[in-house]
């Protein structure tokens, strides 16, 4: 199966491959290649999904008005 490239995986996809990849390499089984590559691997990961954290913080910013007197308030699913 072939690996999909960070920006195309979903920022869940993404952090379950980094949990995977971080659970791999405390094992310590990995030869030191392999541990470069996952690596490697984890840092396009986080990078990526950093970037998608940010999109989602300024498409929040941007619903919100960008008004700094609208404040975020808890999320009340009680729906009696």
């Amino acid at each position: 199966m072939a690996t999909k490239k960070p920006e195309n995986l979903s920022f869940e996809q993404a952090l379950e491959e980094l949990s995977t990849i971080v659970s791999d390499m405390e094992q310590g089984d990995l030869s030191l290649e392999q541990s470069l590559k996952q690596f490697e691997r984890g840092i396009a990961l986080a990078s990526a999904s950093s970037g998608k954290l940010q999109q989602a913080e300024q498409k929040v910013s941007i619903l919100m008005g960008n008004s700094e007197k609208s404040a975020l308030t808890n999320f009340d699913n009680d729906m009696e």
